[in-house]
């Protein structure tokens, strides 16, 4: 498989979850900020000009964090990614669209492009300060939902926490404070081996 994302974006969430299941894969470096994928080389694969994008083994494309996770997780049921019980799984798949519906798109990405959301330029710090406000509603309702626990769904390491990686590491890039039980999440998820890994590939610091 091969992993096309941009440093610190939402695709690191896919590589996360490719480094944990532990099958060699490929990833090429596409950076959105400067342009990588609006390429007619890069739209030719992904017409929606965003990533991730996950080429599969049989050479189809994937997008869509949610879609590509669930994927993943049921391409390789030894990596234990959603958790056998419906009910728990279907807990760890709502988390992963909450945080790319609401917490990214509505909230983070009203503060990082406000020119997606507003028409004139001088609505801009308004539209970033209500994508702060909505990114921080997001993060404080699933501060709750991870309190008291080791991983964000059940027992074990699954899609839910690779998810809330990338999107509470963007807390430091808007200069917010992480609420307490996602602070402490994070911070576990810096002893995983998978994570520092992708990490690492991707220049990144927590």
């Amino acid at each position: 498989m091969k992993l096309y994302y941009s440093p610190g974006a939402c695709s690191l969430g896919v590589h996360i979850l490719l480094e944990e299941i532990g099958k060699p894969f490929e990833v090429v470096r596409t950076p959105v900020a400067e342009g990588a994928a609006k390429t007619p080389e890069y739209l030719a694969l992904n017409p929606k000009a965003k990533v991730p994008l996950l080429i599969r083994d049989n050479g189809r494309p994937l997008t869509e964090l949610p879609a590509i996770s669930y994927y993943l997780a049921g391409l390789n049921p030894q990596a234990k990614l959603l958790p056998a019980d419906a009910d728990l799984a279907a807990d760890a798949m709502e988390m992963v669209e909450y945080i790319a519906s609401y917490v990214h798109m509505q909230g983070f990405t009203r503060w990082a492009r406000p020119g997606n959301f507003a028409f004139a330029e001088a609505d801009y710090e308004r539209t970033k300060a209500r994508g702060i406000e909505m990114f921080l509603e997001g993060l404080n309702l699933l501060d709750g939902k991870i309190a008291g626990r080791e991983f964000a769904v059940g027992d074990h390491f699954t899609v839910a926490d690779a998810a809330l990686v990338f999107v509470s590491r963007w807390a430091t890039r808007a200069d917010v404070a992480r609420p307490a039980n996602i602070e402490a999440h994070l911070q576990r998820m810096k002893q995983r081996p998978s994570v520092l890994r992708a990490y690492a590939t991707e220049g990144l610091d927590f």
